[in-house]
């Protein structure tokens, strides 16, 4: 039934709460109260029957009386709390519209009434707990003597029967008692284990802390301990025990016995053991991998004042063909016999060899003097590496590149040293290999510094921190600006402005070449159209030179690239001159030079850069897409003394001769002074750029020069 608004049943309920709330706190219940609310209600609602009743319900009282001895309310403050609500709440929620005087007497009744019932109730209980008690120990007196023949009994099964060893000694470590557990696992005889002392169990890998805590507990400062500690069998053999020990008592507190509970660890702890080998070494040539590595040398650079460190970083040179050429298992074979031989170089107290991966070693030296210890080892490295692997019929010719790193410990951390062991081995291998090279703080900073570089091109790409530098061309017969390189920069937020030759090279490695030449030909074109718009310029447009990098010569699009940005931005073909060194050219096949022709054939420009610094062919010349010779900088550099070297002139007249009688211009380089021009323009030479005009530098400034020569 559903209780209406204010109803008889809601204003029975708030009844029951009024009382729950009251009485809850000193109740001895272990419902919620919540809970104990519904089980008032039922109480509260008799209450109510009986109040409004014909007749005196005297019975009904004390039945809810009795019922709040039943309900764990035995507390004599329950009674209190509950006579004080029935008293202010009953007749005003349950009482409805009935004469008030008549309401509030028969009230007072039913209170009297749920005392007595309420007392009664208790006092039975009462009576009854203690019979109960009574009666409890009667029994207890009859069965102690069996309780304590069953507890003996259960001891002494318990003692037998456990997996794990047991055993009972005096403080003097007499043995008493072993269970048959103690002497499986010591392999002997009952008789052979209890006539030893346990003060005579001891064994090397003992911790120094064992036998103080044993002292301690005999000495009853300690109630127990635990160990992990190695007993020698009968045999020789080691048992490995996880040892518990406790100090038994007395009835007054006095220490009596030592009790010591054995668990057999000694598969776990080998198979630890060999898992720890499996972590830590490698699988295919038994040395120490990585991981060891890194403790052991973590560990050298931890060591104390006057303790340094020495590390060979070992690489071999040309492992991959080798890998590649007779396959994998004869690459395994070669690794191993490398690293028996580098194990032979390092059997000092100190040292070690470890393998890194791939054919990557290490090898590691450690104490005061490892200054000649370090060169020492790095010598023998080289020197076992001499003799050839036979391998499948074949001698294998090995050869290594070593980067060294020594210090003091204490300086530097594993991953700085490694670092750096590895930044000096690949200079070791760029330097020709089958050699070792010390480690240098400088070059060190220079690998750094341009690791981080190659690392930062993505991004910097991204963030819009290229920009575009622009040297004029000048036409050496009227001085006239005739067009511009553009060379690209970079503005690194730590580094300031990076030269072309800081970056390129890297971006080359990284192939983001392709992207940042897309970029620098695009953002050149629209200058070169803006250039054009300009009415100061003259009649003919200015020839905006880019350069192209080898990395990009093979990129299939190239050729697309270039004219969709010509066509996109509306600049003819003939403005652009694409600039190619001439050692990326030396020997090229038609497939490379394809892309050039069809571009040559649009009407771009192919200019031969750095001409002069290769071995190419003159002869060659007429095979290749071009239309301009740029004369290398190291010519006009002969110029800057007087008189000119005549050799130097004639070689000069006789490129200027060919390349006319080829229909090529001719651009030189590095002019800085009026006297170079002059030289050249007599020798021929049809443009040429240098600060001797202007400095690299932003659009406007070629601007300004360009503005200068239309109005002169």
């Amino acid at each position: 039934m559903i209780a209406e608004p204010d109803g008889p049943e809601d204003r029975l309920r708030r009844f029951a709460t009024i009382w729950s709330r009251a009485v809850f706190p000193v109740t001895s219940t272990s419902l919620t109260r919540p809970e104990f609310e519904e089980r008032l209600l039922p109480l509260a609602r008799r209450l109510s029957q009986a109040l409004r009743a014909r007749t005196h319900a005297a019975d009904e009282g004390k039945a809810v009386g009795a019922a709040l001895v039943a309900a764990h309310c035995t507390d004599p403050e329950v009674l209190s709390r509950t006579l004080d609500c029935v008293d202010a709440y009953l007749v005003l929620y349950c009482g409805g519209d009935g004469p008030q005087d008549d309401l509030r007497a028969r009230s007072a009744r039913l209170q009297h009434a749920m005392a007595a019932g309420y007392a009664q109730a208790l006092r039975e209980r009462t009576l009854g707990e203690q019979e109960s008690i009574a009666q409890a120990a009667l029994q207890a007196q009859g069965v102690v003597a069996q309780a304590l023949h069953a507890s003996e009994a259960r001891f002494r099964a318990v003692f037998e029967g456990a997996a794990i060893g047991i055993g009972i000694a005096d403080l003097d470590g007499n043995i008493l008692q072993v269970n048959g557990a103690l002497v499986r696992m010591f392999g002997g005889s009952e008789h052979a284990v209890r006539t030893r002392n346990a003060r005579e169990w001891t064994h090397p890998e003992d911790a120094p802390q064992i036998w103080k805590l044993y002292e301690e507990l005999v000495g009853g400062e300690r109630e127990h301990y635990h160990v992990e500690k190695a007993f020698y069998r009968p045999d020789g053999t080691v048992l490995w025990t996880n040892l518990t020990v406790s100090l038994l008592r007395d009835a007054d507190g006095s220490p009596q016995y030592q009790l010591a509970l054995m668990e057999d660890t000694t598969e776990r702890r080998l198979l630890n053991l060999r898992l720890r080998y499996e972590a830590t070494h490698d699988a295919l040539t038994g040395l120490p991998n990585r991981t060891l590595f890194f403790e052991r040398l973590e560990k050298a650079l931890s060591a104390g004042e006057g303790q340094r460190f020495g590390l060979c970083y070992l690489d071999l040179d040309g492992f991959k063909t080798i890998n590649d050429s007779l396959g994998h298992a004869a690459g395994d074979r070669l690794l191993v016999e490398v690293a028996d031989r580098l194990q032979s170089c390092a059997t000092a107290p100190g040292e070690m060899v470890a393998r890194l991966g791939g054919d990557e070693f290490v090898a590691l030296t450690t104490g005061p003097d490892t200054q000649r210890e370090v060169d020492e080892l790095a010598a023998r490295i080289m020197n076992v590496l001499l003799a050839p692997v036979r391998i499948d019929g074949r001698e294998l010719t090995v050869r290594g590149s070593i980067g060294v790193v020594e210090g003091p410990a204490g300086e530097r951390g594993p991953a700085e040293v490694l670092r750096s062991a590895d930044i000096t081995m690949y200079r070791a291998k760029s330097a020709g290999g089958n050699r070792f090279e010390l480690a240098d703080a400088e070059a060190d900073a220079r690998a750094i510094t341009r690791h981080g570089l190659t690392t930062a091109l993505p991004t910097a790409l991204e963030r819009g921190e290229f920009f575009i530098e622009y040297q004029p061309l000048v036409h050496l017969g009227d001085g006239s600006v005739r067009g511009a390189e553009a060379l690209v920069r970079w503005l690194h937020p730590q580094h300031g402005v990076l030269g072309p030759d800081r970056f390129i090279p890297l971006a080359e490695h990284t192939g983001l070449i392709v992207p940042l030449g897309r970029w620098v030909l695009e953002e050149s074109v629209r200058q070169a159209r803006e250039w054009r718009r300009d009415r100061h310029t003259g009649t003919g447009p200015l020839r905006i030179n880019v350069n192209l990098s080898p990395c990009q010569l093979t990129h299939p699009g190239l050729v697309q690239d270039t004219v969709e940005i010509l066509e996109r931005l509306g600049v003819e073909p003939a403005a652009l001159c694409l600039e190619v060194t001439e050692s990326a050219l030396i020997g090229a096949d038609d497939d490379l030079l394809k892309p050039l022709r069809r571009l040559a054939e649009m009407g771009v420009d192919i200019a031969l850069d750095d001409f002069g610094t290769g071995y190419s062919n003159l002869a060659n010349l007429r095979r290749l897409p071009v239309s301009v010779l740029k004369l290398d900088r190291s010519f006009t550099r002969s110029m800057q003394q007087f008189p000119a070297d005549p050799v130097d002139l004639k070689i000069v007249e006789g490129i200027v001769t060919l390349a006319h009688g080829l229909d090529l211009t001719v651009t030189v380089e590095g002019v800085e002074t009026g006297a170079q021009a002059e030289q050249l323009r007599l020798l021929g030479c049809d443009t040429a750029q240098g600060w001797y005009y202007a400095r690299p530098g932003p659009p406007d400034r070629l601007h300004h020069l360009a503005l200068a020569d239309a109005t002169t």
